[in-house]
């Protein structure tokens, strides 16, 4: 069989960018937990048995529901969090709204906080928290929910305005945006239409979510006990939580298509659980032995602790030092510098970059004297202030010819125009872009 060179050639080199990317960077895998900590005021009773599910659980990243006050999250930060290791987790900017809040709280050594603002509804405040990978410059944002209890046709309607409130804003975000949603949305079925409008797509935007596991139905059947999430117990403990045995899938994390698709950060498949429940609990308190899914001391701790499992999902992110990530390995044919977005931008940017052939060609005579050299190019990509001033380099490699993508993160800058160019050999290209705080 006669083969073709020039696609045997492109195909060689597309498995060599596959390879060097793939193997020169290794990733991060992050926890990620949502747990409703029932009315939590800062109990030192309640502390004892969160210390151990903390302890055990060992999240990166930890939104919480009823958050009574800010004395509750520096309680939970230093009595609960960091009360065996100081210095571990802090805590992002508390927001004191109506009813109970939402609260972060993150490893320090992996992440850095950006902000905390409010989505208002009629109800409980939405909180959009915005962390920085600190390996990787990658930022996501996670949306903290606690819509309506109880399921009445007005609850129903009710949990409906929230979500449509978080839709706003989430169809707003620019296409590949990598978002999450968590918190205990006291969803009952996949047909109430709030969660139908968490799934929905919207022509000319991402601002949806997918549900890593199709569960269709009413949840409270015994076939999905394994993603059941309250209650942990069968008899009031005089705390105010709920009772009658795991048998509800309120606590859920939702992920956005950006997310769920290969990327710069990625759900891992087959992650996302009810911590501690082994699927042999529906209608049963979590600490009826045996458990198989904790030891028996977390079980008792997550039954006192709060009526609520705490709920996981592990991601990857890829930590490039630079944040380079390659989004095509088609060889673009010259070098190219793309305007960056969104822009104007606050506080994180994207910029593409093409890295083209090479203009030298290979002395006559010898084979393939006619194509092109694909060889590696030196790449810097710098940024500059309104005064010309270099305040950051975001690439400084060596690179294959394909289709790039940094991120800037402005953290820390002034609002004002900034300038970023690209130098490759002789070429070099410059353009602008905003920051606005």
């Amino acid at each position: 069989m006669k083969l073709n060179h020039c696609f045997f050639r492109a195909t060689l080199f597309n498995v060599f960018l596959f390879c060097f990317f793939a193997n020169s960077y290794s990733q991060d895998t992050v926890k990620i937990m949502t747990y409703n900590l029932l009315n939590y005021s800062g109990s030192t009773i309640k502390d004892q048995s969160f210390r151990k599910i903390i302890t055990y659980a060992n999240p990166d990243i930890m939104v919480a529901e009823e958050v009574i006050s800010q004395f509750a999250v520096n309680n939970m930060v230093s009595n609960v969090m960091n009360y065996y290791t100081p210095g571990v987790y802090a805590a992002g900017t508390f927001l004191n709204g109506f009813d109970t809040d939402n609260a972060i709280f993150y490893r320090a050594s992996k992440f850095t906080f950006l902000y905390n603002f409010a989505i208002q509804t009629t109800l409980r405040t939405i909180n959009v928290f915005g962390l920085v990978h600190n390996l990787s410059g990658d930022t996501i944002q996670l949306f903290g929910v606690h819509l309506k209890a109880s399921n009445s046709v007005s609850d129903q309607q009710q949990r409906l305005s929230e979500v449509n409130a978080l839709r706003v804003f989430t169809n707003s975000l620019p296409i590949g945006s990598e978002f999450v949603v968590l918190g205990d949305f006291n969803i009952y079925t996949s047909t109430e239409p709030a969660y139908q409008r968490l799934l929905q797509v919207d022509a000319g935007s991402e601002g949806y979510f997918i549900d890593p596991y199709n569960l269709t139905g009413t949840w409270n059947q015994s076939v999905y006990a394994p993603h059941h999430s309250q209650s942990t117990r069968t008899r009031a403990i005089n705390d105010s939580g709920a009772t009658g045995g795991l048998d509800d899938r309120f606590d859920m994390i939702l992920n956005s298509k950006a997310i769920t698709e290969e990327g710069r950060i990625k759900y891992i498949s087959g992650s996302l659980k009810p911590f501690g429940n082994d699927g042999n609990h529906y209608n049963d308190s979590i600490n009826q032995r045996p458990n198989t899914a904790v030891p028996d001391s977390i079980a008792d701790a997550l039954y006192y602790g709060s009526d609520h499992l705490p709920v996981i999902a592990l991601y990857k992110f890829d930590p490039h030092p630079n944040s380079i990530k390659i989004i095509s390995n088609i060889v673009p044919d010259k070098f190219k510098l793309h305007q960056n977005y969104p822009n104007p931008f606050n506080p994180v940017t994207k910029i593409r970059f093409d890295v083209g052939l090479s203009d030298r060609r290979l002395p006559e005579g010898k084979a393939g004297a006619t194509l092109t050299s694909r060889s590696r190019q030196d790449v810097m990509i710098t940024v500059y202030d309104a005064s010309g001033k270099i305040i950051k380099t975001l690439v400084n490699e060596n690179l294959s010819p394909g289709s790039y993508e940094t991120k800037f993160n402005a953290i820390g800058y002034a609002s004002g125009v900034y300038f970023y160019k690209l130098s490759i050999g002789n070429f070099v290209q410059t353009k602008s872009m905003i920051l606005l705080k």
